[in-house]
This record gives C-alpha cells, sequence and structure tokens, in this order.
C-alpha cells in the first residue's frame, strides 16, 4: 500500500515521502481499521487503496494548495479519525497541530494513535468547535483551520472562522456542491470576517466526484458573540 500512496502523492501533489513516512500511513491505515472494527466508528471507508485515496490523498491536497509556513499552528475541527490533521502533521512534521473533537472514543484513538506513530506536538481538544471558539487560548490563534465534511458552509464557517487569526486562512474540504455552498455562505462570511480567496479543484484517482477546496482569507475580527451556543449554527445558519 506505502508504494502505492507515495507514487500518487508524487505524481499528483509533487510529495516525495520517505520510507518511514509510508510505513508510519500503512501503520496509520491498519490502526484506522482495527479500531474502526472493534472500539469506534471512525470511518465508513475501508479497504487499503480507499483509505489512501479518499483519506490519505484527500488530505494532502491542502499542501499543493496552501504553502504553510514553516512551524504553524493548524487546528483540524471535527476531525474524526484524524483527517486531515494527521496526514499533514506526517508529512510536515513542523506543523504545530491541535485536533478538535467532540466524540471521546475519537479522541482516544487520536491520542493511541499519535503514540503508536511518534508523532509529538500534537494538542487533542475533546470539545465542540462552538465551545473551543470562545476559550481565550484557541480563538483566533491559529495560521490555518481546516474542517472536512463537517457541516454546509454557512455553519461552518461559524465553526472555523473565531478560531483563525487575522490574516490566517480556513480551508472547507467539500465536493461537487463547494460553489453552490460558498454562494449560500456570503452573509455568514460577512458577519464573521471572512472572504473567500479562491477554491481549489482537486480530482483524485479513481473517484469520479471532483473534489474541492474552498480557502477563505480571515481578514476582519470575529465579533465576540459568534460562535454562537452549541447547536445554535446548526438551527439557525447565518
Amino acid at each position: 500500500m506505502s508504494e502505492r500512496l507515495a507514487a500518487y502523492a508524487q505524481q499528483l501533489f509533487n510529495l516525495t515521502l520517505s520510507e518511514a513516512q509510508q510505513a508510519q500511513f500503512a501503520r496509520y491505515a491498519a490502526e484506522l481499521e482495527t479500531w474502526n472494527k472493534s472500539r469506534a466508528n471512525l470511518t465508513a471507508i475501508t479497504g487499503a487503496e480507499a483509505i489512501e485515496v479518499r483519506h490519505f490523498l484527500d488530505s494532502l491536497s491542502l499542501l499543493s494548495a496552501l504553502d504553510i509556513p514553516h512551524g504553524a499552528r493548524l487546528v483540524d475541527v471535527g476531525t474524526g479519525g484524524g483527517f486531515p490533521g494527521v496526514p499533514l502533521k506526517i508529512v510536515r512534521s513542523d506543523l504545530r497541530l491541535a485536533l478538535l473533537e467532540a466524540t471521546g472514543k475519537k479522541i482516544a484513538f487520536l491520542q493511541h494513535l499519535a503514540n503508536v506513530l511518534q508523532l509529538s506536538d500534537i494538542q487533542f481538544l475533546n470539545a465542540r468547535a462552538e465551545e473551543a471558539g470562545h476559550m481565550p487560548e484557541q480563538r483566533e490563534s491559529y495560521d490555518v483551520v481546516v474542517a472536512r465534511a463537517v457541516a454546509l458552509m454557512p455553519i461552518l464557517m461559524e465553526y472555523l472562522l473565531p478560531l483563525a487569526r487575522v490574516g490566517g486562512v480556513c480551508v472547507a474540504m467539500k465536493g461537487e456542491s463547494a460553489q453552490r455552498e460558498t454562494n449560500e455562505a456570503a452573509n455568514a462570511l460577512r458577519i464573521l470576517g471572512g472572504k473567500v480567496s479562491r477554491i481549489v479543484p482537486i480530482q483524485l484517482p479513481k473517484v469520479a466526484e471532483t473534489h474541492h477546496l474552498v480557502i477563505v482569507e480571515k481578514v476582519a475580527p470575529t465579533p465576540p458573540a459568534y460562535p454562537r451556543k452549541p447547536g445554535i449554527p446548526a438551527k439557525k445558519p447565518l
């Protein structure tokens, strides 16, 4: 598996994976499948090739679209099984990573995974995004805020933008609905201090649907009232 992943990463994103990194991805896939069957519902995607393409390569696509500074603070919101944060950390060990996840069993998996993969400088946040956005040490403190398949854009922006510093970026990993959702998020972006920079299409091997990275710049501070209390953004999108 790891050799195939390395070939895809080189071909698609000009990323060279070392043998050590390939071994980490192989172990990651094995741990994901083991925990998924026995301890926590981490992913509906199973099988080595599906995991490497739809999870690992999809996560690494951010590195082809973003020039992330050395030592940047990056938070993965609603990370689930660790995507995209952990694959990014494997390739970019310099990143100061935070994994935000509301489900305790998933946090337990991520802590176990970091241990077996020998990944350091990772913060595990067992909280909802609406809570994290009001924590003084989290609010407006990240260079990069990312999320994959968490919520529709008008809702997602209320989760992500409060965590990004002014001058930082938020990245929403989306499918074919990216442009429509982005249009629908215009009011939320205006209120929360965001501005769409660009939408980058990503074509993964053997995946019919084009994926998109919606890149949003944080251009102004988020008003103190946001994010609203847990559950409100989803019930009453901006």
